[in-house]
């Protein structure tokens, strides 16, 4: 850049006119030239401060040296300073904000409210309002004969189940089909109400975890064990431990799962005696109870306490192992769907006994006596209180005969 850069700062004078102050310096050279005042040379009436008879001016100064303090930009900002002294503090407040982000901590689950328990009721009713449509196309709830063996069946076989109970017993069936969804909080409930009346805990736990084997599930995520016996598996396991007459026998068991040489994953056993339940009833071996009683769920509930009873006396006096599992289960299976009858007349034994040891409880579920649902209305002619039921199919522990299509077998 060639030739002399000046600037020109304009103050007034004692006349009060306008006077001009140049400074010329050479870009090219290094040399300055006298700073002209309105044609005076300095020391004409101008002190060494900038003052001109007592008046101060602006003294001249390089662009450069403008740009560098910041007063171009206030004078192109229209010399607003308390915008930008605004603009300042709001950044230092974000910036507080956001560096006391690093003092905030997490809330676990275990530390919010936890969620209400769901009573068996209450749940199937959540089933009994939703549209199964869908499952319903693909239910098979009886099993399917052909040829001789039909024919046998038929002329002396279990008597067909009455036709004002064909509806109840596709529910079951349907809910069988249902899978763990974690969007319903209907279902998140039932589990959460599981874990905690087994294991006596007031929060709610995470929804996976190593926290589930502690119940008997076979992993972090409970869903997994479900694939054979869908949301049924769950249904009977919250019917055992939310009625008052079968809760102790639930956490009887419960303990023996725990045994350090007798133990069993519970809810996985759980889900073997609603497979053997549900099998019961699409053979047809449940009709008679059915229909003497009116009622599906409620029979289908029972039953599975009493083959979970039934498993319960044989694993604890015969000293059974997980390794004898299989052998267990199939023994068990056969013996239930030989003698049903039998076999829910030692349910109600058992718990005629435990009322008569410790008194007769009433159930604080009111729902399932204020509102009852169509497994409810028989149960205090059985002395057992109304039970409910639903349909799973169960992966199971045991090698299971050829002919039992679609069981799944405990791992």
């Amino acid at each position: 850049m060639d030739g002399d850069v000046s600037v020109a700062v304009y103050t007034e004078g004692s006349n009060g006119f306008q006077q001009e102050c140049q400074q010329k310096e050479d870009l090219t050279n290094g040399h300055k030239h006298t700073p002209i005042l309105n044609g005076l040379p300095p020391g004409n009436g101008f002190k060494e401060n900038g003052s001109v008879n007592g008046n101060s001016y602006l003294r001249s100064v390089p662009i450069s040296a403008l740009k560098q303090n910041g007063v171009l930009q206030s004078l192109a900002a229209g010399g607003d300073q308390s915008k930008a002294e605004e603009v300042n503090s709001e950044l230092e407040r974000a910036q507080q904000e956001w560096d006391a982000l690093e003092s905030i901590q997490p809330v676990l689950v275990e530390d919010l409210a936890p969620s209400a328990l769901i009573s068996f009721n209450e749940a199937l009713q959540h089933f009994q309002t939703t549209d199964l449509g869908d499952l319903l196309k693909n239910i098979q709830p009886t099993v399917r004969r052909t040829g001789f063996a039909a024919i046998t069946h038929f002329l002396f076989g279990p008597p067909r189940l009455h036709k004002e109970l064909l509806e109840e017993r596709d529910l079951v069936f349907a809910i069988a089909q249902c899978s763990l969804e974690n969007t319903q909080p209907v279902h998140m409930r039932v589990l959460q109400t599981i874990y905690r009346k087994l294991t006596g805990t007031r929060a709610d736990c995470p929804r996976y975890g190593p926290h589930w084997e502690n119940v008997g599930f076979q992993g972090t995520d409970p869903a997994t064990d479900l694939r054979g016996t869908g949301f049924l598996g769950l249904m009977h396991t919250l019917y055992m431990v939310m009625d008052p007459e079968t809760l102790p026998l639930a956490r009887d068991i419960y303990k023996l799962s725990q045994h350090p040489v007798q133990n069993f994953p519970f809810c996985v056993m759980s889900i073997n005696m609603t497979r053997i339940a549900l099998h019961a009833l699409r053979e047809e071996v449940l009709s008679k109870e059915c229909n003497r009683r009116q009622q599906v769920v409620g029979v289908l509930n029972d039953f599975y306490v009493a083959t979970f009873l039934h498993l319960h006396q044989l694993w604890k006096s015969q000293k059974k192992t997980i390794s004898d599992s299989g052998y267990v289960l199939k023994e068990v299976e056969l013996f239930a769907k030989k003698n049903p009858k039998q076999i829910l007349r030692r349910l109600e034994a058992f718990l005629q006994e435990r009322r008569a040891g410790i008194g007769h409880r009433t159930s604080p579920d009111t729902l399932s006596h204020s509102n009852p649902s169509p497994g409810n209305r028989e149960s205090r002619i059985s002395g057992q209180g109304a039970k409910e039921g639903k349909e799973m199919n169960f992966t199971g522990v045991c090698e299971l005969p050829p002919e039992m299509e679609g069981e799944a077998r405990l791992i």
